[in-house]
């Protein structure tokens, strides 16, 4: 059978005792906290294990050399260290659990509900500050230091960065400043592993002489060996009366301390590091424990002779699952390549997510009308508009949370121009809740929908992907935003034979004549589906509407659409503010067929959760057992109540 393994507290308050010098006792520690870092991420099912491992040496460095007895609140004299980064969170969880400044238990809630998020997040102890689209660090920090010093408290900031990160022109906008200032009390640490999310950093944006570059803004620059806890120790204990921030390049190795995962046995012709994001296979993850646990042994035999005690659990059995799901990105990736095949000017850019935004089939098939842009979206964005200015037709991806706001100035110049460009945001909505509030994109169609001469749809199966990569690149003379959910999803519906996408309108999935739901993409329909169903049961007829345009509306489509139904519920995978559901309830208050009805709007109200899928829907009232209850309320049945009763 297969396990999940981890070091139990007994044992990590064991190796932190341990009769050793300082700088074995803490290689033994890192290591130990490798195997709680494997073990969260595999039992989440997602995570970050070549980050994490990069950054291990550096953070329990700081933590048991200089952080120690931390109080966790910002506005008092101590020292306190955070992620600019944020890929690096179940590392530094596993080194807070271990040094007991997280309840132990925390271990086994790895991106689950009340447990810990995806991302750094303030709500989490020693969490000082949230990530979002990288490049936010330094600034932050700078921030911090002004405000102590305002009040009268000092302490010393940390910030840890990647080197990726180091393409956001943030980053470079915040040094000048914190030279200016005097800000000697700052630190920036650059994990410097050498790989972004998809692959070399030098081969998408070579940051050349890093050292001297950030010198030159006044910075006090060092580099040491990050896995070198002799070098760490001596380097990072703030400098006291300096009055120059200091950056140090910390050379690290991604996905350090497991052979296989380390990105030198990569070779150099690869395309994409493997341990970047997600769980590891059965097999890599039993083969990686069983590496580390050889480390720990080995070296704890050589002390005192005793062995490492490690608490196993077996592997929970994966449902088998009994209908296929739908996989929007696949769909995506082969509808991009066909039309490339069809036209010579489409190109297609990218912001360092070749894989998770489906760009890698039409890469390799075109590979000089393919740009990566690496973690720039901004830059991304701007050049797509010069290509449009010269005839091209780009096609830009990210995911949708950071490709609808952080180049949202730039996308409404490239729509002043009066080009076509097309603009795809992945990973669009609730889920997956797993990465947490930072990368779960509810606010993107209300980014978008002041965007002159664009269009946006949200397509909700395969079949509509294809639709609309071609209504998107052959369709329309305007541009569009393609927003597409990537969670897979299994939904019980299916479109009608004789459906074909057209502007404006949409399609009955389910039809009664009570209650009109109507929304866009898998997950809302998939739930809203599953609410008819449970409102027949009640006595309700429903009628399910399938409506993938986000910003326009066939107004006597949708006077037709609502004929003879009293209640109307709008259906968000997204903020109720700013959403399609706003944008269709005043289309009909313009019509004037609100009047006489019910009307109400099903989305989120409140910051995303993070956590499991179903766990997420039920907290947030959008699966369908809420929905179906909320529409009994719009009624003024019973609902919940009657049916627990029964």
């Amino acid at each position: 059978m297969s396990y999940f393994a981890y070091v139990p507290k007994e044992e990590l308050d064991r190796l932190l005792c341990i009769r050793a010098i300082r700088e074995t006792q803490i290689e033994l520690f890192a290591t130990a906290c490798r195997i709680n870092t494997l073990y969260m991420i595999a039992r989440a099912g997602s995570g970050h294990i070549g980050s994490s491992f990069s950054s291990l040496d550096i953070v329990c460095t700081l933590y048991m050399e200089i952080l120690q007895g931390v109080r966790g609140d910002l506005e008092h004299t101590h020292d306190l260290f955070f992620s600019s980064k944020g890929h690096d969170a179940p590392g530094k969880y596993a080194v807070l659990i271990g040094l007991g400044y997280l309840d132990f238990d925390l271990i086994h809630r790895l991106r689950r509900l009340d447990g810990l998020p995806g991302h750094p997040d303030v709500g989490t102890p020693h969490m000082y500050t949230n990530t979002g689209s990288l490049g936010m660090g330094i600034s932050k920090a700078r921030g911090i230091a002004l405000a102590r010093r305002r009040r009268g408290r000092r302490g010393h900031i940390f910030v840890m960065t990647g080197d990726g990160e180091l393409q956001e022109g943030q980053f470079w906008e915040s040094l000048q400043p914190t030279v200016n200032l005097g800000l000697g009390e700052i630190t920036v640490v650059v994990d410097h592993n050498k790989i972004q999310s998809d692959t070399w950093v030098s081969k998408v944006s070579d940051l050349g002489d890093l050292a001297g570059k950030v010198s030159a803004f006044g910075w006090e620059v060092h580099r040491c060996d990050g896995h070198d806890i002799h070098q760490l120790m001596s380097l990072l204990p703030p400098k006291p009366g300096n009055p120059k921030p200091r950056f140090i390049i910390c050379d690290t190795i991604k996905g350090r301390g497991v052979s296989f995962m380390e990105h030198t046995a990569m070779a150099p012709t690869d395309r994409l590091y493997r341990y970047h994001a997600g769980a590891p296979s059965v097999e890599d993850y039993e083969r990686a424990v069983e590496e580390l646990r050889g480390k720990l042994n080995s070296s704890l035999k050589q002390i005192d002779g005793s062995e490492i005690k490690l608490t196993r659990v077996p592997r929970p059995q994966a449902e088998p699952t009994r209908s296929r799901p739908q996989r929007l990105i696949a769909a995506y990736s082969e509808a991009l390549a066909e039309e490339g095949r069809r036209n010579p000017n489409l190109v297609v850019l990218d912001a360092d997510l070749v894989k998770d935004t489906g760009c890698l089939a039409f890469e390799a098939e075109f590979p000089d009308r393919f740009y990566e842009c690496g973690i720039a979206e901004q830059d991304m964005v701007s050049q797509a508009g010069g290509m449009a200015l010269a005839g091209l037709l780009p096609v830009v991806h990210s995911f949708a949370c950071f490709l609808s706001d952080r180049p949202n100035e730039q996308i409404y110049n490239n729509a002043s121009e009066r080009t076509k460009i097309i603009y795809v945001g992945s990973l669009a909505g609730l889920l997956p809740a797993g990465p947490g509030h930072s990368h779960q994109s509810v606010r993107d169609i209300a980014c978008f929908l002041g965007m002159p001469n664009t269009v946006m749809l949200e397509p909700c199966s395969e079949q509509e992907v294809r639709m609309a990569v071609e209504f998107a690149c052959r369709g329309t003379p305007e541009s569009v935003y393609l927003r597409l959910v990537s969670f897979p999803c299994v939904v019980p519906f299916a479109l009608p034979d004789n459906y074909r996408l057209t502007e404006g309108r949409g399609v009955v999935l389910h039809d009664g004549s009570d209650v009109l739901l109507i929304g866009a993409g898998p997950i809302v329909l998939s739930e809203g589906f599953k609410a008819a169903r449970l409102l027949e049961a009640e006595g309700v007829s429903v009628r399910l509407v399938n409506f993938p345009w986000l910003n326009r509306v066939d107004a006597e489509w949708l006077r037709r659409c609502v004929e003879g139904i009293g209640t109307i519920v709008t259906l968000d995978n997204h903020y109720v503010v700013g959403g399609q559901g706003q944008v269709l309830l005043a289309e009909l208050a313009r019509l004037g067929e609100t009047a006489g009805r019910r009307c109400d709007s099903i989305g989120l109200t409140d910051l995303p959760l993070c956590g499991a899928p179903d766990e997420v829907l039920r907290a947030h009232g959008m699966d369908a057992h809420s929905i179906a209850d909320r529409v009994l309320r719009l009624l003024g049945k019973v609902g919940a109540e009657r049916r627990a009763a029964a």
